[in-house]
């Protein structure tokens, strides 16, 4: 099988020739420039210079060599950008790395922070010293909502997963964008043989916490139901014109559409479940069932936290694909979950626990845990490798390695 057959395989529940394999294919399954330098190292790549393609995140874009070398099975159609020496940048970072960032990316430093402002002059996300990451700093909506929602454009655009948005985002207002978007991902599939995923968010309960604010929000979906589902359809009027327009593009192309909406945390989901049916549910369908009938790609939700009791929920959406599977979360077990609903639903992560295992265990223990974890998920297909959500900073290069040696092991391939 091609890499692109085995993915495919594997979400249509066909047992592939080997467990498919991800690094990077989303800003949910990737690598922080940090540990990417470290395995670099550590590979003998000492020379390479990490692209922080999600600023926000500071992940790195995974380079050919080492796609190549943990046999990875899928990219992002996003790497297809920002091609040109000239849009790249090196910035020094307090902690004494460099790394290449988009050029359009200029925050101000200020002692050691980093402050990212919009053209308005609004401050819009905060990297203070020590932190590997952005905070955000600008809640448009937080105080209340306006009469009149035409605004929500340019509220959206002061929110910093929109305002510091990653490839091939980050070019969406050029005038030819579009039909670069189709161009460069026929481009990509001409040079490889690895399924294509597109990521588009979608969000909408994610929305709301960024617009409103966590608590907020959360207090409107009970409390103040009305205003709520106002803002609600006015972001799917702006997400169904987005899908058309991808579909449109390259719905013949790319393999696997990503959608994202964070519903649960570690002790259960962030609604009841009746809420999510009313409010989200209906929504979510009607995302998924545009793509169906207008593209031939596979959804996949990333949704972090305990959503065990939404799952049977989301997949009479018709999602195919759930990601990252947070195995330490409250009933999120891979046993469980692949006991109820291995047959239903692809699992797309939970490879290992990047909090306890991964960054804390040895080599040897990863391999270990590694081996368990296809033990319970690979039988059957339905399940793509991953870790639970990125690669942080804190994760041993050797770690690193050894996680993606065992699953070549488990294939039957030598690393």
């Amino acid at each position: 099988m091609t890499s692109r057959e085995r993915v495919i395989a594997a979400i249509e529940h066909r047992q592939p020739d080997q467990v498919p394999v991800d690094l990077g294919s989303n800003p949910s399954s990737g690598i922080s420039a940090i540990a990417y330098s470290g395995v670099a190292k550590l590979l003998g790549q000492s020379d390479t210079r990490p692209k922080v393609y999600d600023v926000v995140q500071e992940l790195a874009q995974p380079d050919d060599w080492m796609l190549d070398r943990f046999g990875v099975d899928v990219v992002d159609i996003g790497r297809a950008w920002n091609d040109r020496p000239g849009d790249w940048t090196p910035m020094a970072m307090p902690e004494g790395s460099t790394y290449l960032y988009p050029s359009w990316f200029m925050p101000v430093r200020k002692g050691d922070d980093f402050f990212a402002y919009d053209a308005e002059g609004t401050l819009i996300a905060q990297r203070p010293f020590g932190a590997t990451f952005y905070d955000e700093r600008c809640f448009p909506w937080e105080d209340g909502y306006p009469a009149d929602y035409s605004g929500l454009p340019k509220a959206m655009g002061k929110v910093l997963w929109s305002a510091l948005v990653h490839s091939p985002w980050d070019h969406a207002s050029e005038p030819d964008f579009w039909k670069q978007l189709r161009e460069r991902t026929l481009a990509l599939r001409a040079k490889t043989d690895r399924a294509l995923m597109i990521v588009v968010g979608c969000n909408l309960f994610e929305w709301g916490t960024f617009i409103r604010r966590l608590d907020n929000f959360l207090m409107d979906i009970y409390s103040d139901e009305e205003n709520a589902v106002r803002l609600l359809d006015a972001l799917m009027e702006s997400h169904m014109a987005t899908l058309a327009k991808v579909c449109e593009s390259v719905g013949d192309i790319v393999d696997v559409l990503r959608f994202g909406d964070d519903l649960g945390h570690e002790g259960g989901p962030f609604m009841s479940p009746e809420i999510y049916r009313r409010l989200f549910k209906p929504r979510h369908a009607e995302l998924v069932a545009y793509v169906k009938k207008h593209s031939t790609m596979k959804t996949f939700l990333h949704s972090c936290g305990s959503i065990h009791e939404l799952i049977p929920d989301l997949i009479e959406v018709g999602y195919d694909v759930l990601n990252p599977m947070q195995t330490s979360a409250r009933d999120m077990g891979p046993e469980k979950l692949k006991r109820e609903f291995g047959q239903d639903i692809t699992f797309w992560g939970g490879g290992i626990d990047n909090r306890t295992v991964l960054n804390q265990a040895s080599p040897e223990g990863v391999r270990d845990e590694v081996r368990r974890r296809l033990e319970i998920l690979a039988p059957g297909g339905g399940y793509i490798f991953n870790t639970v959500h990125n690669i942080l900073p804190d994760v041993p290069a050797a770690n690193v390695i050894a996680l993606f040696d065992a699953v070549a092991e488990w294939n039957g391939v030598t690393p």
